[in-house]
């Protein structure tokens, strides 16, 4: 497997997601017509920008290879280039999901193995 790319979703939104097999996509998904993903050295900024505080969140670690022609890196905040998938996000592509805790500061506590 290439570098993982990741996805920030909340619990009940991947629950919904198993009776079809893929993730459609948030509401900010949906309205900017892609999935919003983060390499691993964007995921800390890109919980405290969007989802600061908020509990029970998860990390999916996904498999970049698996998304095919649809994943494209895009331009984003900062001019740093951030990946985008063009599609529903299959479920099948998804290598482990991890509980976000927060810290005593409501900091979202990143897995071992995703940079900070």
């Amino acid at each position: 497997m290439s570098q993982p790319v990741y996805k920030i979703l909340a619990e009940a939104a991947l629950e919904a997601a198993k009776s079809e097999g893929r993730i459609m996509g948030t509401g900010d998904d949906l309205r900017d017509g892609f999935i919003h993903l983060s390499a691993g050295h964007q995921v800390a900024e890109t919980l405290a920008k969007h989802y600061g505080g908020q509990e029970d969140l998860l990390l999916l670690t996904v498999d970049a290879e698996r998304l095919g022609p649809g994943l494209k890196w895009e331009e984003s905040r900062g001019g740093d280039l951030f990946p985008h998938l063009y599609g529903p996000l299959p479920l099948d592509a998804i290598v482990s999901v991890d509980a976000l805790e927060l810290d005593d500061d409501a900091r979202h506590i990143l897995p071992d193995g995703v940079a900070a």
